[in-house]
């Protein structure tokens, strides 16, 4: 895990896309924070690009390549796998079926988005100061 990396979110929502961005801004951690609409391009983006990301924080319900789909992807390539990238899901809402096929996938988190901008500005704190903490096996390119 590369604690400098860039921080991937792939949300589809506009509206969600903002709030979230807004929010890092207010943080100011020093990640880089890199959006997607959709899995399909962030699946080719860590495909293609020489990073290592920090975390993926990815929506369920996305068009073209939705966030299941996406981990099951990233789980199949041993070079993504090997980066041992946290995945976390960040959802409106979850049923039980999805948390579990959430977790038989490997994510390390499942979040409900909060209804506030509060709310949602503590939650991502929360989050990425954890992992700021966690060790990981070190990956080397």
């Amino acid at each position: 895990m590369n604690k400098k990396g860039p921080i991937i979110v792939i949300e589809d929502d506009e509206d969600d896309r903002e709030f979230i961005n807004d929010v890092f801004i207010e943080l100011n951690f020093m990640n880089e924070v890199i959006f997607f609409e959709d899995g399909k391009k962030a699946l080719y983006h860590l495909l293609n690009e020489k990073i290592e990301p920090f975390i993926i924080i990815s929506d369920i319900n996305m068009p073209v390549l939705d966030g299941m789909a996406l981990k099951e992807e990233i789980q199949k390539n041993e070079s993504l796998r090997l980066k041992c990238i946290p995945y976390l899901f960040f959802t409106t809402s979850a049923n039980q079926q999805h948390v579990i096929d959430a977790y038989s996938k490997s994510v390390q988190g499942f979040f409900i988005k909060p209804s506030s901008v509060e709310k949602l500005r503590i939650m991502i704190k929360k989050i990425v100061e954890y992992w700021q903490e966690c060790e990981s096996p070190h990956y080397y390119a």
